[in-house]
């Protein structure tokens, strides 16, 4: 199998479909990206990951890297292998130590687990011909910071203009409040924005 390296571009509120999410994975060395649609909780738990973002108790994902770890078992690395009547389908490559072993695995699921391992993602020549589009610039460069080593969580189901407003009167110190209120309370939502205005700051 010819393998493709995919980075993940950023992560959206889907136009399309109401309660979903777009994750754009982008071909490393090529202009092709590959956009999926994945539900509410997937979507949190990767924007979670890329924003660096530490929730006071374990999601699913960080309890699947725990135990993983416990038991010496890693992600060698993710691979979107098919598509099929519009879903695509993905396998998590483990190794124990003793033996290399493959899992079928959504692909959402995937992602946010190779994030959390730090691994590879890699997909095939012939997906990125039949789901691989080339993105407006603009839209582009809205959802990443211009680096493909720094992906972005995007506008994950912001709570609205007004809150991104109230940021804007605070000051410094009253943000790192809030994102440490927003992360106690598991609002993720708020709690990316914030940092997104904590990050503005400090440029």
């Amino acid at each position: 199998m010819n393998k493709v390296r995919l980075n993940v571009l950023g992560i959206s509120y889907s136009q399309t479909q109401t309660g979903a999410y777009a994750l754009v994975l982008a071909e490393e060395d090529g202009k092709r990206r590959i956009p999926i649609i994945v539900g509410g909780f997937e979507a949190q738990a990767i924007a979670i990951q890329l924003e660096g973002l530490k929730p006071p108790r374990p999601l699913t994902h960080d309890l699947f890297l725990s135990f993983a770890r416990t038991f010496h078992i890693d992600l060698l690395e993710v691979t979107v292998y098919k598509l099929e009547e519009g879903v695509f389908h993905s396998k998590l490559t483990c190794d124990d130590g003793q033996r290399i072993i493959e899992i079928d695995a959504r692909t959402s699921d995937a992602i946010a687990l190779a994030l959390r391992f730090k691994c590879p993602i890699y997909t095939t020549e012939e997906i990125l011909k039949k789901a691989g589009i080339i993105l407006d610039f603009e839209k582009e460069a809205a959802m990443s910071s211009g680096s493909k080593n720094e992906p972005s969580s995007g506008n994950i189901d912001i709570p609205g203009a007004s809150f991104r407003d109230e940021l804007k009167n605070n000051n410094l110190e009253e943000l790192k409040v809030l994102l440490d209120e927003a992360v106690k309370n598991e609002d993720y939502e708020k709690a990316s924005l914030i940092r997104d205005e904590i990050k503005k700051r400090r440029k």
